[in-house]
């Protein structure tokens, strides 16, 4: 029988309720064109849904710093108050330019674990590689090349680089990385936003994709990697500094090794359950859609602990939400 933890006490669909409220807030704000209110929506949302939960929780990835973010920044203090110490990462609105455009795959995403089990991040970029389960240990390596990295995992899963397919972000810092990736022989599918379901792609042989790669947020490397522990996979992730500015935050938190090279467990360790509500429509869930009785919502949401993975189809009534 496997070991209870504090995460007992705050059920599954109290968790979501916060995704859901910031998938629907966002939702309202689709093809806008206007990021900064879409994402004030969200955040909006699920602050308010988070103080009825009964923990006190603490945001260790959120939206900046304090002095940065008006709601839900890094070291905020979230719940009642009362019940289980609960760290909380979270992106109200994963897909700002997504929700903006109309475009496809925007979330609401959070992360949950007892105290001490995410890493307290700055909010920088991070490096990250990753992928799926079922594969030896160490088959990619952040420290190796595309070529090297894409060949082991060929060879780890029977196939030929040709068969292979990368995820990577389409910013202009990627180009070598994608020169790279072609130049092996394998396929390179480049996504305009939406890196923590990027990294989920690597589970899901539907989705076509084999290894996750590239410099994206330090909070969504945070947030794949928990959502990775749940459904299994391997990641690695070290923090990427612009600036003087960026590594004084850093140090500001704790954190002194500045080259450090943190496994996924070192991201998100012990218990944790993980929440993605869509906003818009993809290959993850469904976004929301409006009705004439209420809106209806698709979130999925996993446990390390268990192993489970839910979906969950919501019908919200007019004037409840």
């Amino acid at each position: 029988m496997s070991k209870k933890t504090n995460l007992d006490r705050i059920l599954t669909l109290e968790v979501v309720r916060a995704t859901e409220a910031a998938a629907i807030a966002a939702a309202r704000m689709v093809g806008l064109g206007d990021e900064k209110a879409a994402d004030q929506a969200a955040v909006d949302a699920m602050r308010s849904a988070f103080n009825i939960l009964h923990m006190e929780g603490t945001v260790v990835i959120g939206e900046g710093e304090r002095d940065e973010a008006p709601m839900l920044y890094i070291g905020e203090k979230v719940g009642t108050g009362e019940g289980p110490k609960i760290d909380i990462a979270l992106d109200p609105l994963e897909g700002t330019t997504l929700t903006a455009k109309a475009g496809p795959g925007a979330l609401a995403v959070l992360a949950i674990a007892e105290s001490g089990n995410l890493l307290n991040s700055p909010d920088v970029y991070m490096d990250k590689i990753a992928v799926g389960g079922g594969l030896p240990d160490g088959v990619v390596d952040l420290d190796k090349t595309p070529e090297q990295n894409l060949k082991s995992l060929a060879k780890a899963k029977g196939c030929k680089v040709a068969d292979l397919t990368a995820c990577i972000l389409d910013r202009p810092r990627h180009k070598d990385i994608i020169a790279a990736v072609r130049k092996a022989g394998a396929r390179v599918r480049l996504i305009s936003d939406g890196d923590v379901a990027g990294v989920i792609f690597t589970t899901d042989p539907a989705t076509g994709v084999d290894i996750y790669m590239g410099v994206g947020g330090a909070p969504e490397g945070v947030l794949a990697a928990a959502a990775l522990r749940c459904i299994g996979g391997q990641m690695q992730g070290r923090l990427v500094f612009r600036n003087d500015d960026e590594k004084g935050r850093a140090h500001r938190i704790g954190i002194e090794d500045l080259d450090r090279k943190y496994e996924m467990e070192e991201m998100a360790s012990g218990d944790v359950i993980f929440a993605a509500t869509g906003v818009t429509d993809g290959p993850l869930v469904k976004g929301v859609r409006n009705g004439p009785d209420g809106v209806t919502t698709e979130s999925v949401v996993m446990r390390s602990r268990t192993g489970t993975i839910r979906w969950i189809t919501a019908r919200h009534r007019h004037g409840k939400v």
